[in-house]
């Protein structure tokens, strides 16, 4: 049996802001027939994630592309690899039947072709949507709480501020840092985002980044004893001034920067003077670092959703064909939480 599987790739390596131009929607045959030697797996994709390192992938160079097997140079034309929830078609690998549920490495794409030691597992969904397994209960929710929990380390009535507060991991680190007893700010890029962190997410206070003329004057009214968290997503100007309204002993973990994507002469300079005598850790890190932890991560947040502690926060586009605007709106802070797209009903 032959299906059509649809999928993404870019045209040409993207060194700016991502267009829609940039994109391709491709299609090709796929036989779901399998020689029973080739131990390979189909899967039929039904969410797949959309992460703004991704860009750094599609650049003609990045200094990550070196650096971990996550973060490669995707070749235009190509299939565009990325973390999934999927179902079985097809399988000659005795470790899956067709009907399994499955996650792991799949493509932007409808269908995947997964060879032998390619990253893929049973997934059983303990009840909770399989969405949620691409974001809070993926890769999304353990860079949140491994780099707080295991880098910052926070304590009881610690002051902690996030940038990116209302993205994939953002609004889960508040969300974390507040049930352990912290006061925590964050910032976002509009007024309704500012509402949700607040009204929805039960941060202590926020603010929009974008009506601030001048950040260490704000960071300063928002934290007026200091800072000794900073969870890091977008680098640039914010990390400086972070860095200049920290405590003695601060920590700072260094999740992303967004801001250094579109422009590369857009870098971070921090005052190295603050950060010696305020003895401040910063630390970058991946998810993949803390694998080793998934399962304290996976039992604890999900108690927390069972309970109502922890509210998820998903934004859902539908089909492949809305892959690329889906990537662009990160890049335009159109998203809300964690960025997936459905392709296909279970």
């Amino acid at each position: 049996m032959d299906v059509v599987n649809r999928y993404i790739t870019i045209n040409n390596h993207i060194n700016g802001a991502p267009q829609d131009s940039d994109f391709e929607l491709k299609a090709s045959p796929l036989s779901l027939s399998l020689d029973p030697a080739s131990n390979v797996v189909i899967v039929k994709n039904l969410y797949v994630s959309i992460d703004p390192y991704q860009l750094n992938r599609m650049k003609s160079f990045s200094a990550s592309q070196k650096t971990s097997d996550f973060a490669v140079a995707i070749v235009p034309g190509e299939a565009i690899d990325t973390y999934g929830v999927g179902k079985v078609v097809a399988s000659t690998n005795p470790e899956f039947d067709k009907g399994d549920i499955v996650v792991g490495l799949l493509n932007w794409g409808e269908f995947t072709v997964i060879k032998a030691g390619g990253m893929l597992n049973k997934l059983n969904p303990m009840g909770f949507p399989l969405s949620y397994h691409v974001g809070i209960l993926g890769f999304s929710g353990l860079t949140a709480y491994a780099g707080l929990f295991e880098i910052c380390k926070p304590k009881k009535g610690e002051k902690v501020f996030v940038s990116a507060a209302l993205g994939s991991v953002g609004n889960l680190v508040g969300q974390f840092a507040k049930l352990s007893g912290c006061y925590v700010v964050g910032c976002a890029g509009s007024k309704e985002k500012v509402a949700l962190l607040k009204e929805k997410l039960g941060f202590d206070d926020a603010f929009n980044y974008r009506e601030e003329t001048d950040l260490n004057s704000t960071l300063k009214r928002y934290f007026p004893n200091g800072i000794d968290i900073y969870f890091d997503n977008v680098g640039g100007e914010m990390q400086e001034v972070a860095v200049s309204n920290m405590n003695i002993d601060g920590r700072i973990a260094v999740c992303g920067v967004i801001s250094e994507y579109l422009d590369s002469e857009k870098r971070a300079a921090p005052s190295m003077i603050e950060v010696i005598y305020k003895r401040i850790k910063i630390q970058g890190f991946l998810a993949g670092d803390y694998l080793n932890i998934f399962g304290d991560f996976l039992s604890t947040t999900c108690d927390r959703l069972r309970t109502g502690k922890i509210q998820p926060l998903e934004d859902i586009s539908d089909g492949v064909e809305s892959i690329p605007s889906a990537f662009i709106s990160l890049y335009r802070g159109q998203n809300i939480g964690k960025k997936i797209v459905k392709i296909a009903e279970e």
